[in-house]
Parts: C-alpha cells; sequence; structure tokens
C-alpha cells in the first residue's frame, strides 16, 4: 500500500487511527498494540501477500535470538557472540538471496561462460529495511542496551507501518519508551495538527512536484537515443530533484503518519542539497541509514582507529557497500565507489587543513552528488555514457529559436536552433519547475523547520487544505517511491 493512494489516506489511516483510539479509550493497551501490529501487516501485504510469512517469520526468528541473549544475562546457557553472528549471517544470507542472487549468477555466466538459470526472484518489499533494522536489534540485544522483550511490542517496532516500507531505520530504545507511554495512547488534537501538516506538505511534494520531474528524467536516461547538451541537464537534474523530492516527501508522509498515533519518528532527511560537504551531505540525506552504516560498518571495520590510511579505506569500503546496498548492480557500486572516494578525499583535505570559500564548497559538493545521480538511475553504463556525453556537450547543442537571429553565426561551430529540450518532451514548464524547485531546494526552509513554527490556527489549517486539496486532484495516477526499489 503507498501513502499516496486513495485507498491510504481515505480508508486504510482513518480506519486504523479510529480503531487504535478507541480501543485506548476502553484502556485496552495491549489488544490496541494488537490492532496497530495487523494492521501494519495489512499494510504490508496489501503489495503481495505472498511475502507476509517472510516478515513474520524474520520477526520470530529475530526476537528469538534477541531474547535467547537476554537470558545469557541472567544465567541463560547460549552464547552472546555465537548466537549474534548466527543471526547476522542468517539475515544477510535471506537479503543476499532475494536481493543479489540473479546478480551472482549473471555475474558468474559472465565471467566463467556458464549458463545457470535465474531465480527471477520478485524482491520483497522492505527487506533491505527491516532486516538492517533487526541487525541493528541483535547487536543493541548483544551489548545489552535492549530492555524489553515483549514479543507484542518488538513486532511493533518492526512492523510499525509509517517507518516500515522505506525508513526511516529506527533503533529499539527510540521506539519502545514511546509506545510504552501512557499520554501517548490518548487522542492529541496537537499531534494530529501537526501530523496532517506534514503529511500534506510530503504528498504535495511526492504527487505534485516529484512525479512532474519523473517524466523528463525518464524520457532523457530511458527515452532518448541522445541527449544535447541542454537536455541532458535538464533530464538529469530532474531526476537530482526527482530524487529529492521523492525521498523527502516520503520521509515527510511517515513521519506525519506517526505523528497522528503520537509517536516521533526520527529525522531521517534535512534539506541534503545545502550541503557544503560530502560528509555533510550524509549527515543530511538518510540519516538513519548513514547512522547505521557508521555504527555497524564503518565503526567494527576499525573507523577513523587505526591511522589515516586505514581510516581512509574504512571510509571507502563501508560506502562502497552501501551502494550494493541500494542496488544489484555495478552502477550502484560504482555510485557507492564515488561517494566513498569523495568521502574519503573529503577526510584528507579536511586532516591537511585545506579549506575552500563556502560557495565552492557547495557548488563542488552538488555538482558531484549530481553527476554520481547518474550512475544511480541509468539502467547501464551505456546510459549513463549517454547523458554525460551530453552534459559536457559531445553530442550537439540546440538553442530556442528565437535566438537565431541574433546568435544565427553559432550554426558555423555546429550549434543548431529549435525547442531546446524537444528530447525529453520539455519545454518552458520543465525549465520553469527546474529553476523554482532547485531554488526550494538549496535556499528555502525545509518540512521540519517550517513544522516547528506550525501553530494550530486557520493560516496553517489553510496552507494544510490548499496543498492537500491540490495534491488530491493531481493523484490520477498512482506512483511509487523511489526508495521502494532499494
Amino acid at each position: 500500500m503507498l501513502f499516496n493512494s486513495h485507498v491510504y489516506i481515505f480508508l486504510f489511516l482513518p480506519a486504523v487511527l479510529a480503531g487504535f483510539f478507541f480501543l485506548n479509550r476502553l484502556r485496552w493497551v495491549q489488544p490496541a498494540k494488537a490492532w496497530l501490529v495487523l494492521a501494519s501487516l495489512l499494510f504490508y501485504s496489501y503489495w503481495n501477500p505472498r511475502y507476509l510469512l517472510l516478515i513474520v517469520a524474520s520477526m520470530l526468528f529475530n526476537y528469538a535470538l534477541g531474547t535467547a541473549m537476554a537470558r545469557h544475562e541472567k544465567g541463560g546457557r547460549a552464547n552472546p557472540k555465537a548466537v549474534l553472528i548466527f543471526g547476522i549471517s542468517i539475515n544477510l544470507a535471506l537479503l543476499g538471496f532475494y536481493k543479489y542472487s540473479d546478480f551472482f549468477i549473471e555475474n558468474i555466466n559472465a565471467l566463467a561462460g556458464t549458463d545457470f538459470s535465474f531465480f527471477r526472484l520478485a524482491l520483497p518489499l522492505a527487506i533491505s529495511f527491516f532486516t538492517f533494522q533487526q541487525i541493528a536489534y541483535l547487536f543493541d540485544s548483544y551489548k545489552g542496551e535492549t530492555t524489553e522483550y515483549d514479543f507484542l511490542n518488538y513486532c511493533l517496532f518492526v512492523s510499525f507501518f509509517p517507518q516500515l516500507i522505506a525508513g526511516p531505520i529506527v533503533h529499539h530504545k527510540e521506539m519502545m519508551p514511546q509506545f510504552a507511554r501512557v499520554k501517548n495512547v490518548f487522542f492529541n488534537w496537537k499531534n494530529m495538527a501537526m501530523g496532517v501538516f506534514i503529511f500534506s506538505i510530503g504528498f504535495f511534494k511526492k504527487v505534485v512536484v516529484a512525479d512532474s520531474f519523473a517524466v523528463w528524467a525518464t524520457a532523457g536516461f530511458d527515452g532518448a537515443d541522445v541527449l544535447t547538451f541542454f537536455e541532458a541537464w535538464a533530464s538529469s537534474l530532474s531526476y537530482t530533484l526527482q530524487l529529492y523530492y521523492d525521498f523527502s516527501g516520503y520521509t515527510d508522509m511517515a513521519i506525519g503518519s506517526a505523528y497522528m498515533f503520537n509517536i516521533q519518528l526520527p529525522i531521517n532527511f534535512n534539506s541534503p542539497y545545502k550541503a557544503v560537504n560530502i560528509q555533510d551531505f550524509w549527515r543530511r540525506w538518510h540519516i538513519t541509514l548513514s547512522r547505521w552504516l557508521r555504527d555497524y560498518l564503518y565503526i567494527p571495520l576499525g573507523g577513523n582507529r587505526k591511522g589515516p590510511g586505514r581510516t581512509y579505506i574504512n571510509l571507502f569500503l563501508t560506502f562502497l557497500l552501501g551502494g550494493l546496498w541500494h542496488g544489484a548492480g555495478w552502477t550502484f557500486v560504482l555510485w557507492g565507489g564515488m561517494h566513498g572516494a569523495g568521502t574519503a578525499l573529503h577526510k584528507w583535505w579536511q586532516d591537511k587543513g585545506m579549506r575552500m570559500p563556502k560557495w565552492a564548497a557547495w557548488l563542488t559538493t552538488f555538482l558531484f552528488v549530481h553527476f554520481a545521480w547518474v550512475f544511480f538511475r541509468a539502467q547501464s553504463f551505456d546510459d549513463a555514457l549517454k547523458v554525460f556525453r551530453g552534459l559536457f556537450g559531445l553530442s550537439g547543442f540546440v538553442l530556442p529559436e528565437g535566438l537565431g537571429a541574433a546568435f544565427g553565426w553559432l550554426g558555423n561551430y555546429g550549434v543548431e536552433f529549435g525547442e531546446a529540450l524537444a528530447g525529453i518532451d520539455g519545454g518552458s514548464t520543465a525549465a520553469s519547475m527546474l529553476l523554482l524547485f532547485g531554488l526550494i531546494a538549496v535556499a528555502a526552509k525545509n518540512s521540519l523547520e517550517i513544522g516547528a513554527c506550525m501553530r494550530t490556527n486557520k493560516r496553517h489549517l489553510a496552507f494544510s487544505l490548499v496543498l492537500f486539496t491540490y495534491a488530491t486532484f493531481k493523484l490520477t495516477q498512482v506512483s511509487e517511491f523511489l526508495y521502494f526499489n532499494f
């Protein structure tokens, strides 16, 4: 089920809210939690009921291991380190089987000349997210940082539908105290208003902004055989902004939905295109994934404890594996390697005490992120090369026809005059939206900053209604969030 669908907005979410607060009003706290768990599993299985068993089995397995490690602290016989290694291995094996088996077979066939058959498995929705979340839980259990071992609470921690599909990747200690807080079981008008306010912003971002950019990005990356200079920049910037507004829109809708249940999810997106270095970017983009990679990959690899050279290697390996986590393809590996090399280079630059003007630092960071997104989006290296040829002017220039009279002499240098964005079905609308929403992304307040100023008054209510109503009328077809693919 998608947040940006009529069934979620007008049926599922209101019904779950009504049931949850009605049961709590009767002081049926445990049944209310069970209702929320069942609703979350329905939310998950709506996409493909066959994979419901997978997430339930994963929860049972990891809960049993966490409980076993807890019993060891009370005199149980289980070896916690062996349990931890076993649990992580099984979780990663499951993720690897569903997500990377065909990628592995494809490369074996290419290298060895074999002809092994592909499994052609449909990727279970959210498997990357609930696997990482439960690995974090096992680590926390091993370190004795989890104190809650009630099975119903654990199921709610894993399956809570606002954060189930694409994050944030939450820690046990962030969520369970909130579900246990007595005042959180009762309806709260202020939290409901905040939830609707933030949800409406995210809904508008996804349906009106991100889905508009998707048209031009798809036309450029997947449709056009050749991209001229302006077409390449317009289509690649369209994807850069599509991904920004798509993911930030999802995050807002997740945070808004959780607020309606009096639950505050951790911040997961904080104006990443305002970053002035690559480390700053990853402190703002998918913040909970960056935290997970730091705590459960970078630090176990040695972090910065073994000298500068090892630090640079650890940074590179962390982002390389983070790239592979995003998708089973060499374009994702290259994207992760680019960010790993960029982060290591920034660390070296910092260690040498070098600085650059803030505007230059921002421009360098944005262009680096933008160029890396080309590999992230491209279906193949050939598609990426097509875009880069256009970006660097190797596939020709087309200027607006109206400039022909004044700059016709440029025709001697191969410049043509006509519809500058014809190859991606763009025009003045595409150019205007790129300018407007590009400026908003790099200069305006983000949803969290706007939400912090929100008041339960008529002005903010009207703002929410306008955004929500306009987005609802634009919701002619439901489109998936981009991060559902990962």
